[in-house]
Parts: C-alpha cells; sequence; structure tokens
C-alpha cells in the first residue's frame, strides 16, 4: 500500500520555521519538566537545616531530612510522573495529543506555584503540604513525556525527526542548568542581604529564618516557563498523522499541514480508510505483540535500567559533593552558604558534563543513529561507574579533579547516549494508534527506575559513607550494563518514515528485524 499524500509531503518536507517554533514550544515543557523535578536537589539540605535541627539529642549537627522524609521529597514527584505519564499517553491516543497537551502545562505551572505555600507551620505539615503539590506537579510533569514525543516525531520529516525529537529533549538538559543556576543566584542574593556564619561558629544564627522564603521562591519559578508556553501551545494544529490516521479525516488533516507547513497535500479519503481498516488491532492484540512486542519490552527495559542510574546521580548530587570536596562540609557553612555551594557544585557539573551530552545526540544521531550512540552511552557509563567505585576512596582522597572529570563523564556519556536515544525510539518505533500510549509505558517504567534510584540506591549515598558510596556506583555499573544487552531488542530507525518503521504502510514490517 502507498503512502497517503498527508504523510508523504510531512516526510519529504523541508525544514521550516514551524519545525523549529514546535521544537521551542515542545521543549519548554521539557524545560519546565527538568527544573521542577531537578531544583529539589538544591534545596533539600536547606529543609532540614529549618525543620529538623535537634538542640536536644544532636546540638552539634546541623538539621537533616530523616531518610523516609528526604526519600518523600525528593522521590514523590516522580511517583506523580509514572502515573501521569500513563494517563496522559492513554488519553494521547484516546482524544488526541491537541487536546490534553494543554492542561499538562497548567497542572505543573498551578502545583509549582502552590510548591512554595504551606498549610501550616509544623515540619509536617510544610513536608506534607509539599510533597502532596509535587505529587501532582510530576503528574503534570508525566504527561508531557509522551504527548512531546509523540507530537514531535509525528510533525517531524524522516531526514531529521530524531534530531528534532533529541532536541525537544535536550531542553532537559538546560532546565538541569537553571535549576542550579536559579538556586545559585537566589540565594547569593539572600546571601548578601542577610550576614552569615558557619554552624560551627553559631548553631542559631548559622540557619537564618529569611532563609525559609529562597527555597519557596525556588520552587515558585518552575511555574514561568510554563505559563509564557501556554498560548502557543494552544495554538499548535493536531498533528496530521492523528487526524488523518486516527480520526479519518484527510481534508482536515491536509488544511492543519498545510497552514503551518509550506507543503501542497492532497486530501486521500479512500486511501485513508483503507489505512485505518489495515491497523486496526489494538495494544493488547495478538498481532501488536508479533509486530511489536519486543520493541516494547526493549524501550522498557532500557529506560528502566538507565533511570535507575541516571535519577541516583541527578538526585543524590548533593551528597556526593562534599565527598568529592567541592563544597564545604555543612558544619562549616551557613544553611544559605550550603545551598550556594550545592547549587553551584551542580551547575558546573551540568554545563560541563550533562549540557553537552544532549546537544552531541542533536548533532549525531542522524549520522550515527540511535542504535550505536545507546549502546556507546550505557557501555562508557557502566566503564567510568566501575572505575569510580572500584577506587573511591583514592579518587576521594588524593585526586578530586579526576573524580570530579570521571564523574562529568557519566552524565556525559548518560546524555550523548541512552538518556536521550530511550527518549526517541519509542516516539517511533509503534503505530499511530497506539505510539502515545506505548511511549507512555516506555517512559512509566523508566520512572519506576528513578523510584528505585531515588527509594533505594540513594540511600546508600545519605550518610556519605565512603563503602556505601562505593556499593551504589557499582550497582549502577552493573545496571547500565544491562541496559546495554537490552539495546539489542530494539532497532535503527534512522531515515525511515514512522509507517515504514511500524508496518502501517502495510508492507513487510521492518522493525520486526534484529538490530545490525
Amino acid at each position: 500500500m502507498s503512502n497517503l499524500a498527508v504523510l508523504n509531503a510531512l516526510d519529504s518536507a523541508k525544514t521550516q520555521w514551524y519545525h523549529v517554533t514546535a521544537i521551542v514550544i515542545a521543549g519548554m515543557g521539557f524545560f519546565t519538566d527538568a527544573y521542577d523535578l531537578f531544583c529539589i536537589t538544591t534545596i533539600s539540605k536547606l529543609l532540614g537545616r529549618l525543620y529538623y535541627y535537634d538542640p536536644v539529642n544532636n546540638p552539634g549537627k546541623p538539621g537533616k531530612l530523616p531518610h523516609n522524609v528526604n526519600n518523600a521529597v525528593v522521590g514523590v514527584a516522580l511517583f506523580g510522573t509514572l502515573s501521569g505519564q500513563l494517563v496522559f499517553g492513554w488519553l494521547g491516543d484516546k482524544l488526541g495529543r491537541k487536546k490534553v497537551y494543554g492542561f499538562t502545562l497548567v497542572l505543573m505551572a498551578a502545583c509549582a506555584i502552590c510548591s512554595g505555600l504551606s498549610f501550616g507551620y509544623s515540619s509536617k505539615a510544610v513536608i506534607g503540604t509539599l510533597c502532596f503539590f509535587r505529587f501532582w506537579l510530576g503528574f503534570g510533569i508525566g504527561g508531557d513525556y509522551p504527548l512531546s514525543a509523540t507530537i514531535m516525531s509525528e510533525y517531524a520529516n524522516k531526514r531529521t525527526r530524531g534530531a528534532f525529537i533529541a532536541a525537544v529533549f535536550a531542553m532537559q538538559g538546560t532546565g538541569i542548568i537553571f535549576a542550579g543556576l536559579v538556586s545559585m543566584i537566589i540565594s547569593k542574593l539572600f546571601l548578601l542581604k542577610y550576614e552569615t556564619v558557619a554552624f560551627q561558629d553559631n548553631y542559631v544564627l548559622s540557619t537564618q529564618p529569611e532563609a525559609d522564603f529562597m527555597w519557596r521562591i525556588v520552587l515558585m519559578l518552575g511555574a514561568l516557563p510554563a505559563l509564557l508556553t501556554y498560548y502557543w501551545r494552544m495554538k499548535m494544529p493536531e498533528t496530521g498523522r492523528y487526524t488523518a490516521l486516527i480520526e479519518g479525516n484527510a481534508k482536515q488533516a491536509a488544511a492543519d499541514m498545510g497552514r503551518v507547513l509550506d507543503i501542497d497535500i492532497q486530501e486521500e479519503a479512500d486511501k485513508v480508510a483503507d489505512f485505518k481498516a489495515s491497523n486496526e488491532y489494538s495494544l493488547w492484540s495478538r498481532e501488536f505483540f508479533k509486530r511489536h512486542g519486543h520493541h516494547l519490552i526493549g524501550t522498557m527495559s532500557t529506560w528502566f535500567l538507565l533511570d535507575i542510574a541516571f535519577y541516583s546521580q541527578n538526585l543524590t548530587q548533593k551528597d556526593i559533593f562534599p565527598a568529592m570536596n567541592l563544597v564545604h562540609k555543612d558544619y562549616e557553612v551557613s544553611a544559605l552558604r550550603e545551598v550556594f555551594e550545592t547549587s553551584r557544585a551542580m551547575f558546573v557539573v551540568a554545563l560541563l558534563g550533562t549540557f553537552p551530552g544532549y546537544w552531541f545526540t542533536v548533532f549525531f544521531i542522524e549520522r550515527i543513529g540511535r542504535f550505536i550512540i545507546q549502546l556507546v552511552g550505557f557501555f562508557m557509563m557502566s566503564v567510568f561507574m566501575l572505575i569510580i567505585g572500584l577506587k573511591y576512596e583514592y579518587l576521594k582522597d588524593h585526586n578530586k579533579w579526576l573524580f570530579a572529570v570521571l564523574y562529568g563523564l557519566t552524565f556525559f556519556f548518560a546524555n550523548f547516549g541512552p538518556n536521550s536515544t530511550t527518549f526517541v525510539l519509542p516516539a517511533e518505533l509503534f503505530p499511530t494508534r497506539v505510539r502515545s500510549t506505548c511511549h507512555a509505558m516506555s517512559a512509566a517504567s523508566g520512572k519506576a527506575g528513578a523510584v528505585i534510584g531515588s527509594f533505594v540506591v540513594a540511600t546508600f549515598t545519605l550518610d556519605g559513607d565512603a563503602d556505601e558510596i562505593r556499593t551504589a556506583m557499582i550497582i549502577m555499573a552493573c545496571t547500565n550494563l544491562l541496559g546495554f544487552f537490552c539495546t539489542f531488542l530494539v532497532t535503527e530507525t534512522k531515515g525511515r518514515s514512522l509507517e515504514e518503521i511500524s508496518g502501517e504502510d502495510g508492507k513487510n514490517n521492518e522493525t520486526s528485524r534484529s538490530s545490525k
């Protein structure tokens, strides 16, 4: 069966200004996602000082979040994200991508603002409020994963599709940078305004009461990019592929795509009916699992294994930095100074290690391909984490700069590797009818790994014990190695149309072939 004219036009369209606009509109959602998820790393120690200092039983140590509270504060958004991915991914296939796309931004903006509020003064009230709204913040964030990836894949031409999807995801790196930068700037402004002393010099004055406003401002600023993007997101039309193949309206698809892209499209109502008739099988059908079952297992398993390591790395930076001597010990600084130093270290690592990896993927994904980038990324992450784990005490005590380089390289190859490709591949491998749902299932599997990373692996780093940090690094090296082998369940999608990849065009389904 020959492809529809609207789909051929989309696949062969030259890169135009609207493609760039779509990348920015979708990408700003990921900027917001990353900022909201990772800014908690910069302020969680401050919450411990403000609300959990124990002058009776432990007067000589700064307040610290108990393990269960720390896990809840850091990880509750991940539970929300997992839930949101599944719900909004399913709704994206049932109702259309556009109809639910704006609601995710509204939810993110509202909950980011509410995260800075508290229903009470006690530690339980503050932490309880924070966790409640961060769960729903994560719920909105979760919806952005399958919807943004699916929309970008269905708008893009086949020559640059991978680069466009990767560029949307690369905004996550910018969001992580800004999480560190904004926290650093705001904490510095508070430091300039309010005099500080180290905890060891004065237990009480080292934690400024004004710091209670600082962390709220950091969280509430996460609403700003979502609000700025909302209008433009609502102006985007439904994707031509959804309108033509799922709604069966070739005329509307041609009109929508002709309006935003400079292409001439013919409507083909009869051919649309044939396409729909040959692709009616459901997600849970035998036909789907025959065609795409191993790909779904591949995308889910690789994203799951990646996020165990990736989120362990990102959410435990505050515990690793003191061990690397990138920040002072907690008793040597005030509460605001600790936030500033943690934010500065996070900013530097993100700028030099995290951010470049995303854009290397954007520039090389159509040259090297998704499959090779993912394989090499998993392998290099395993190597660097294993070296850190085996030589941890030597690196920590005698060569902190090599430690910092190796640690930064793990971030680089995560992002010039599986953190980007696990986002791209589920948006390409599956049919239009279930594309958003399959991406959601893959992403939710990743967040399940992130939950394990933040609730289980991260507990090894909370006390700064050398043996436990070494164990955490070796565990992450092993999970990355497993991800390397699971990558062989997926296939290369570079340079082919979505319908050719998924078999929707009625030809031999090339995704059933083994990767080479």
